[in-house]
Protein backbone atom coordinates (compact mmCIF):
# COMPACT_ATOMS: atom_id res chain seq x y z
CA UNK A 1 0.00 0.00 0.00
CA UNK A 2 1.35 3.70 -1.06
CA UNK A 3 1.75 6.05 1.58
CA UNK A 4 -0.45 8.25 0.15
CA UNK A 5 -3.62 5.24 0.24
CA UNK A 6 -2.82 5.50 4.03
CA UNK A 7 -5.14 7.60 6.26
CA UNK A 8 -2.62 9.78 8.52
CA UNK A 9 -3.08 9.72 12.09
CA UNK A 10 0.28 10.62 13.21
CA UNK A 11 0.30 14.67 13.25
CA UNK A 12 1.54 15.29 16.94
CA UNK A 13 4.89 13.40 15.19
CA UNK A 14 4.91 15.60 11.66
CA UNK A 15 1.85 17.49 9.46
CA UNK A 16 1.70 18.10 5.70
CA UNK A 17 3.03 20.91 3.96
CA UNK A 18 -0.18 23.21 3.28
CA UNK A 19 -0.17 23.69 -0.28
CA UNK A 20 -0.20 27.62 0.05
CA UNK A 21 2.61 27.56 2.49
CA UNK A 22 4.33 25.30 -0.45
CA UNK A 23 3.59 28.34 -3.07
CA UNK A 24 4.32 30.62 -0.78
CA UNK A 25 7.92 29.42 -0.08
CA UNK A 26 8.95 28.24 -3.97
CA UNK A 27 9.80 31.47 -5.01
CA UNK A 28 12.15 31.46 -2.36
CA UNK A 29 14.06 28.48 -3.79
CA UNK A 30 14.07 29.68 -7.10
CA UNK A 31 14.00 33.11 -7.74
CA UNK A 32 13.65 35.11 -4.55
CA UNK A 33 17.19 33.31 -3.18
CA UNK A 34 19.01 36.39 -1.62
CA UNK A 35 20.86 36.40 1.81
CA UNK A 36 19.04 38.29 4.37
CA UNK A 37 22.29 39.95 4.99
CA UNK A 38 23.02 41.37 1.71
CA UNK A 39 22.54 45.06 0.69
CA UNK A 40 21.27 44.25 -2.67
CA UNK A 41 17.80 44.38 -3.87
CA UNK A 42 17.93 40.34 -3.48
CA UNK A 43 19.03 40.45 -0.10
CA UNK A 44 16.28 43.43 0.78
CA UNK A 45 13.92 41.28 -0.57
CA UNK A 46 14.38 38.04 1.31
CA UNK A 47 14.98 40.01 4.59
CA UNK A 48 11.59 41.91 3.94
CA UNK A 49 10.10 38.43 3.76
CA UNK A 50 11.87 37.17 7.30
CA UNK A 51 10.92 40.27 9.05
CA UNK A 52 6.75 39.79 7.52
CA UNK A 53 7.41 36.16 8.71
CA UNK A 54 8.30 37.58 12.21
CA UNK A 55 5.21 39.44 12.48
CA UNK A 56 2.83 36.94 11.65
CA UNK A 57 4.83 35.32 14.75
CA UNK A 58 4.53 38.13 16.86
CA UNK A 59 1.18 38.37 16.14
CA UNK A 60 -0.08 34.52 16.87
CA UNK A 61 1.68 34.70 20.19
CA UNK A 62 1.04 38.15 21.18
CA UNK A 63 4.34 39.58 21.41
CA UNK A 64 6.51 42.03 19.65
CA UNK A 65 8.43 40.95 17.01
CA UNK A 66 11.71 42.04 18.49
CA UNK A 67 10.98 39.08 20.61
CA UNK A 68 11.14 36.58 18.02
CA UNK A 69 14.04 34.17 17.25
CA UNK A 70 14.23 32.12 14.35
CA UNK A 71 15.64 28.66 15.06
CA UNK A 72 15.72 25.33 13.34
CA UNK A 73 12.72 23.83 14.89
CA UNK A 74 11.05 23.22 18.74
CA UNK A 75 15.04 21.61 20.19
CA UNK A 76 17.07 24.18 19.26
CA UNK A 77 14.39 26.97 20.87
CA UNK A 78 14.28 24.37 24.13
CA UNK A 79 17.52 24.21 24.02
CA UNK A 80 18.45 27.66 23.35
CA UNK A 81 16.09 28.77 26.00
CA UNK A 82 17.33 26.50 28.92
CA UNK A 83 20.77 26.64 28.28
CA UNK A 84 21.05 30.25 26.97
CA UNK A 85 19.15 31.29 29.88
CA UNK A 86 20.69 28.87 32.56
CA UNK A 87 24.69 29.90 31.31
CA UNK A 88 23.56 33.72 31.24
CA UNK A 89 22.11 33.93 34.71
CA UNK A 90 24.39 31.45 36.75
CA UNK A 91 25.33 34.10 39.30
CA UNK A 92 21.46 34.79 39.93
CA UNK A 93 20.89 31.30 40.71
CA UNK A 94 21.92 27.02 40.14
CA UNK A 95 18.50 25.54 40.20
CA UNK A 96 16.00 24.66 37.51
CA UNK A 97 12.52 22.94 37.68
CA UNK A 98 10.76 20.94 35.22
CA UNK A 99 8.19 17.99 35.01
CA UNK A 100 8.58 14.29 34.55
CA UNK A 101 6.65 14.56 31.52
CA UNK A 102 8.97 16.48 29.39
CA UNK A 103 9.76 16.00 25.50
CA UNK A 104 13.32 14.77 25.43
CA UNK A 105 14.17 17.99 24.26
CA UNK A 106 13.94 19.60 27.91
CA UNK A 107 14.71 16.38 29.52
CA UNK A 108 17.90 15.71 28.25
CA UNK A 109 18.82 19.50 28.22
CA UNK A 110 18.11 19.33 32.15
CA UNK A 111 20.49 16.17 32.61
CA UNK A 112 23.44 18.17 30.46
CA UNK A 113 22.88 21.01 32.75
CA UNK A 114 22.94 18.82 35.78
CA UNK A 115 26.41 17.68 34.29
CA UNK A 116 27.61 21.28 34.32
CA UNK A 117 26.78 21.99 37.87
CA UNK A 118 22.99 22.76 38.11
CA UNK A 119 20.37 21.48 40.20
CA UNK A 120 17.31 20.36 38.32
CA UNK A 121 13.52 19.66 40.02
CA UNK A 122 11.67 16.86 38.38
CA UNK A 123 8.31 17.39 39.20
CA UNK A 124 5.60 14.44 39.72
CA UNK A 125 2.31 14.57 37.79
CA UNK A 126 -0.84 13.72 38.90
CA UNK A 127 -2.69 10.41 37.51
CA UNK A 128 -3.72 12.44 34.21
CA UNK A 129 -0.44 14.05 33.57
CA UNK A 130 -1.26 16.99 35.11
CA UNK A 131 1.75 19.32 37.01
CA UNK A 132 0.43 21.22 40.31
CA UNK A 133 0.83 24.91 40.89
CA UNK A 134 1.38 23.79 44.56
CA UNK A 135 3.94 20.87 44.08
CA UNK A 136 5.71 23.60 41.87
CA UNK A 137 5.59 26.16 44.97
CA UNK A 138 6.64 23.65 47.30
CA UNK A 139 10.03 23.03 45.18
CA UNK A 140 11.00 27.06 44.09
CA UNK A 141 14.08 27.61 46.29
CA UNK A 142 15.91 31.48 46.26
CA UNK A 143 17.96 29.27 44.15
CA UNK A 144 15.73 28.94 41.15
CA UNK A 145 15.86 30.68 38.37
CA UNK A 146 14.22 28.84 35.81
CA UNK A 147 10.94 26.85 35.60
CA UNK A 148 10.49 24.71 31.77
CA UNK A 149 6.82 23.31 31.76
CA UNK A 150 5.22 22.18 28.16
CA UNK A 151 1.82 23.81 27.54
CA UNK A 152 0.23 20.29 25.66
CA UNK A 153 1.77 17.37 25.78
CA UNK A 154 3.32 15.62 23.79
CA UNK A 155 1.72 11.89 24.06
CA UNK A 156 -1.43 12.27 25.83
CA UNK A 157 -2.33 15.21 25.28
CA UNK A 158 -2.81 16.71 28.44
CA UNK A 159 -2.76 20.73 28.45
CA UNK A 160 -1.26 22.18 31.76
CA UNK A 161 -2.30 25.14 33.70
CA UNK A 162 0.26 27.75 32.15
CA UNK A 163 -0.92 30.77 33.49
CA UNK A 164 -1.15 29.65 36.97
CA UNK A 165 2.37 27.48 36.59
CA UNK A 166 3.99 31.00 35.50
CA UNK A 167 2.23 32.62 38.41
CA UNK A 168 4.06 30.73 40.73
CA UNK A 169 7.33 31.13 39.43
CA UNK A 170 7.27 34.83 38.88
CA UNK A 171 6.27 34.82 43.11
CA UNK A 172 9.85 33.77 43.45
CA UNK A 173 11.47 36.12 40.96
CA UNK A 174 12.21 33.00 38.48
CA UNK A 175 11.59 33.06 35.13
CA UNK A 176 9.21 30.69 33.22
CA UNK A 177 9.65 28.71 29.60
CA UNK A 178 6.68 26.31 28.29
CA UNK A 179 7.67 24.40 25.08
CA UNK A 180 4.37 25.13 22.89
CA UNK A 181 5.54 22.68 19.92
CA UNK A 182 1.96 20.63 20.35
CA UNK A 183 -0.14 23.91 21.30
CA UNK A 184 0.15 26.33 18.47
CA UNK A 185 -3.26 26.38 16.08
CA UNK A 186 -4.52 24.03 18.16
CA UNK A 187 -5.31 26.22 21.26
CA UNK A 188 -4.62 30.22 22.17
CA UNK A 189 -1.74 31.68 22.77
CA UNK A 190 -0.64 34.96 24.59
CA UNK A 191 2.22 35.08 26.41
CA UNK A 192 1.80 38.34 27.97
CA UNK A 193 -2.05 37.03 29.38
CA UNK A 194 -0.32 34.02 30.52
CA UNK A 195 2.93 35.52 31.70
CA UNK A 196 4.92 33.36 29.52
CA UNK A 197 8.82 34.29 29.00
CA UNK A 198 10.00 32.22 26.84
CA UNK A 199 8.46 30.12 24.16
CA UNK A 200 8.90 27.65 21.60
CA UNK A 201 7.83 26.31 18.90
CA UNK A 202 7.88 24.60 15.31
CA UNK A 203 6.38 24.57 12.06
CA UNK A 204 6.27 21.45 10.60
CA UNK A 205 3.27 20.54 13.86
CA UNK A 206 0.71 23.13 12.15
CA UNK A 207 1.70 22.39 8.28
CA UNK A 208 4.77 24.06 8.13
CA UNK A 209 8.51 23.19 6.50
CA UNK A 210 10.35 20.53 8.98
CA UNK A 211 13.71 22.09 10.09
CA UNK A 212 12.63 25.63 11.23
CA UNK A 213 10.78 26.93 14.64
CA UNK A 214 11.02 29.89 16.27
CA UNK A 215 12.00 31.06 20.70
CA UNK A 216 9.86 33.73 21.83
CA UNK A 217 12.36 35.84 24.38
CA UNK A 218 10.61 38.61 26.30
CA UNK A 219 12.32 41.73 26.40
CA UNK A 220 15.24 41.89 28.69
CA UNK A 221 15.42 38.18 29.54
CA UNK A 222 19.07 37.56 29.23
CA UNK A 223 20.35 34.38 26.87
CA UNK A 224 24.09 33.64 26.13
CA UNK A 225 23.90 32.04 22.60
CA UNK A 226 24.36 28.15 22.14
CA UNK A 227 26.65 29.03 18.65
CA UNK A 228 28.84 31.29 17.68
CA UNK A 229 29.72 33.01 14.08
CA UNK A 230 28.25 36.39 12.57
CA UNK A 231 25.22 38.56 14.61
CA UNK A 232 22.30 36.90 12.96
CA UNK A 233 18.93 37.20 15.28
CA UNK A 234 20.01 39.34 17.92
CA UNK A 235 23.46 37.45 18.25
CA UNK A 236 21.57 34.47 19.29
CA UNK A 237 21.44 32.36 16.54
CA UNK A 238 24.49 33.02 14.03
CA UNK A 239 23.91 31.39 10.65
CA UNK A 240 22.63 32.54 7.52
CA UNK A 241 19.03 32.19 7.55
CA UNK A 242 16.58 29.58 5.97
CA UNK A 243 14.35 32.36 3.99
CA UNK A 244 12.39 29.46 2.47
CA UNK A 245 11.69 28.13 5.82
CA UNK A 246 10.95 31.35 7.62
CA UNK A 247 8.60 32.43 5.14
CA UNK A 248 6.91 28.60 5.58
CA UNK A 249 6.41 28.98 9.22
CA UNK A 250 5.13 32.53 8.67
CA UNK A 251 2.39 31.00 6.27
CA UNK A 252 2.18 28.47 7.94
CA UNK A 253 1.44 30.07 11.80
CA UNK A 254 -1.20 32.73 9.88
CA UNK A 255 -2.99 30.44 8.18
CA UNK A 256 -3.16 28.19 11.60
CA UNK A 257 -4.53 30.65 13.61
CA UNK A 258 -6.94 32.45 11.30
CA UNK A 259 -8.32 29.03 10.43
CA UNK A 260 -7.94 28.05 14.97
CA UNK A 261 -11.80 28.00 15.47
CA UNK A 262 -13.17 26.31 12.84
CA UNK A 263 -10.45 23.36 12.55
CA UNK A 264 -10.18 22.61 16.50
CA UNK A 265 -14.03 22.31 16.32
CA UNK A 266 -13.92 19.66 14.01
CA UNK A 267 -11.00 18.25 15.19
CA UNK A 268 -12.12 18.01 18.62
CA UNK A 269 -15.88 16.34 17.20
CA UNK A 270 -13.36 13.54 15.53
CA UNK A 271 -11.20 13.47 17.94
CA UNK A 272 -14.64 12.24 20.55
CA UNK A 273 -15.56 9.99 18.59
CA UNK A 274 -12.31 8.45 17.93
CA UNK A 275 -11.80 8.11 22.14
CA UNK A 276 -15.03 6.71 22.42
CA UNK A 277 -14.91 4.28 19.97
CA UNK A 278 -11.43 3.09 21.01
CA UNK A 279 -12.29 3.40 25.01
CA UNK A 280 -15.63 0.70 23.81
CA UNK A 281 -13.01 -2.44 23.25
CA UNK A 282 -12.85 -4.04 26.48
CA UNK A 283 -9.66 -3.72 28.82
CA UNK A 284 -8.70 -0.49 27.52
CA UNK A 285 -7.88 3.11 29.22
CA UNK A 286 -7.92 6.36 28.22
CA UNK A 287 -4.22 8.27 28.65
CA UNK A 288 -4.23 11.53 29.86
CA UNK A 289 -7.35 14.39 31.05
CA UNK A 290 -10.21 13.08 29.47
CA UNK A 291 -11.52 17.26 29.06
CA UNK A 292 -8.32 19.33 29.39
CA UNK A 293 -6.32 17.74 25.95
CA UNK A 294 -5.12 19.07 22.77
CA UNK A 295 -8.31 18.90 20.45
CA UNK A 296 -6.27 16.63 17.93
CA UNK A 297 -5.21 13.97 20.33
CA UNK A 298 -6.82 10.30 21.76
CA UNK A 299 -4.17 8.29 23.43
CA UNK A 300 -5.29 5.00 24.72
CA UNK A 301 -3.56 1.63 25.82
CA UNK A 302 -5.25 -1.98 25.47
CA UNK A 303 -3.90 -4.55 27.95
CA UNK A 304 -2.52 -7.78 26.86
CA UNK A 305 -1.14 -6.40 23.37
CA UNK A 306 1.63 -4.55 22.20
CA UNK A 307 1.33 -1.06 20.88
CA UNK A 308 4.58 -1.56 18.29
CA UNK A 309 2.71 -4.62 16.82
CA UNK A 310 -0.77 -2.45 16.81
CA UNK A 311 1.06 -0.13 14.80
CA UNK A 312 2.06 -2.63 12.36
CA UNK A 313 -1.34 -3.77 12.07
CA UNK A 314 -3.06 -1.05 11.64
CA UNK A 315 -0.98 0.21 8.82
CA UNK A 316 -1.14 -3.30 7.36
CA UNK A 317 -4.95 -2.31 7.20
CA UNK A 318 -4.63 1.22 5.82
CA UNK A 319 -4.11 3.73 9.30
CA UNK A 320 -0.42 5.52 10.24
CA UNK A 321 -0.41 5.64 14.16
CA UNK A 322 1.81 5.69 16.42
CA UNK A 323 2.82 4.21 20.25
CA UNK A 324 3.79 7.59 21.51
CA UNK A 325 6.33 10.53 21.11
CA UNK A 326 8.39 9.75 17.16
CA UNK A 327 11.34 10.68 18.93
CA UNK A 328 11.41 7.74 20.89
CA UNK A 329 9.06 5.16 18.83
CA UNK A 330 12.48 2.67 18.00
CA UNK A 331 13.24 2.62 21.81
CA UNK A 332 12.13 -0.74 23.84
CA UNK A 333 12.21 1.09 26.94
CA UNK A 334 8.54 2.32 28.36
CA UNK A 335 7.47 5.50 27.85
CA UNK A 336 8.73 7.91 30.28
CA UNK A 337 5.15 9.86 30.48
CA UNK A 338 2.98 6.63 30.90
CA UNK A 339 5.63 5.68 33.79
CA UNK A 340 5.50 9.27 35.62
CA UNK A 341 0.96 8.67 35.34
CA UNK A 342 1.47 6.09 38.00
CA UNK A 343 1.02 3.30 35.14
CA UNK A 344 2.64 -0.34 35.29
CA UNK A 345 5.89 -0.64 33.19
CA UNK A 346 4.35 -3.85 31.48
CA UNK A 347 1.00 -1.88 31.27
CA UNK A 348 2.54 1.37 28.90
CA UNK A 349 3.44 -0.97 26.15
CA UNK A 350 -0.04 -1.24 24.56
CA UNK A 351 -0.51 2.31 23.96
CA UNK A 352 -1.89 3.80 20.92
CA UNK A 353 -1.52 7.39 19.99
CA UNK A 354 -4.46 8.68 17.51
CA UNK A 355 -3.47 12.67 16.65
CA UNK A 356 -5.01 14.87 13.66
CA UNK A 357 -4.61 17.42 12.03
CA UNK A 358 -7.42 20.10 9.92
CA UNK A 359 -6.88 17.47 6.77
CA UNK A 360 -8.84 14.27 8.32
CA UNK A 361 -12.24 13.26 8.17
CA UNK A 362 -15.12 11.93 10.12
CA UNK A 363 -15.29 9.25 7.43
CA UNK A 364 -11.62 8.53 8.34
CA UNK A 365 -13.15 8.41 11.55
CA UNK A 366 -15.88 5.66 10.76
CA UNK A 367 -13.21 3.60 9.13
CA UNK A 368 -11.10 3.64 11.28
CA UNK A 369 -13.18 1.81 13.98
CA UNK A 370 -14.72 -0.43 11.64
CA UNK A 371 -10.62 -1.56 11.92
CA UNK A 372 -9.71 -1.47 15.04
CA UNK A 373 -11.65 -4.23 17.46
CA UNK A 374 -10.93 -7.09 15.01
CA UNK A 375 -7.07 -6.02 15.13
CA UNK A 376 -6.94 -5.80 18.76
CA UNK A 377 -8.63 -9.00 18.81
CA UNK A 378 -6.43 -10.35 16.51
CA UNK A 379 -3.84 -9.30 18.72
CA UNK A 380 -4.53 -10.44 21.61
CA UNK A 381 -5.68 -14.09 20.25
CA UNK A 382 -1.78 -14.02 19.52
CA UNK A 383 -0.82 -12.78 23.23
CA UNK A 384 0.38 -15.40 25.40
CA UNK A 385 -0.66 -13.27 28.32
CA UNK A 386 -4.73 -13.73 28.95
CA UNK A 387 -4.56 -11.45 32.56
CA UNK A 388 -2.10 -9.93 35.06
CA UNK A 389 -2.35 -12.78 36.88
CA UNK A 390 -1.09 -14.79 33.98
CA UNK A 391 1.83 -12.11 33.57
CA UNK A 392 3.07 -12.27 37.19
CA UNK A 393 3.20 -16.05 37.13
CA UNK A 394 5.96 -15.40 34.65
CA UNK A 395 8.00 -14.54 36.96
CA UNK A 396 7.22 -10.83 37.20
CA UNK A 397 5.91 -11.16 41.21
CA UNK A 398 7.77 -8.50 42.05
CA UNK A 399 6.56 -5.69 39.96
CA UNK A 400 4.62 -3.02 42.00
CA UNK A 401 1.12 -2.80 41.27
CA UNK A 402 0.47 0.77 40.32
CA UNK A 403 -2.86 1.93 39.21
CA UNK A 404 -3.80 5.30 37.20
CA UNK A 405 -7.44 7.02 38.24
CA UNK A 406 -8.98 5.72 34.86
CA UNK A 407 -7.92 1.99 35.87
Amino acid sequence: MKPEQVVYFDNSATTAVDPDVMTEMTPYFLQRYGNASSLHRYGMDAYEAMEHSRENVAKALGSSPKEILFTSGGTESDNLALQGFAFANRKKGGHIITSAIEHHAILHTCEFLEKEGFSVTYLPVGPEGIVSPDSLRNAMTDETILVSIMMANNEIGTIQPIRELAAVAHEKGALFHTDAVQSVGKMPIDVVRDGVDMLSLAAHKFHGPKGVGALYVKKGVQLRPLTYGGGHERGLRPSTENIPGIVGLGKAIELAISRMENDTARMRSIRDKLMNGALDIPDSFLNGHREKRLCNNVHVRYDFIEGESLVMHLDMAGFATSTGSACSSKSLEPSHVLTALGIRKERTHGSLRITLSRLNTQEEADRFLQVLPAVVGKLREMSPIKSWDDYEITGNEEEEECHTANE
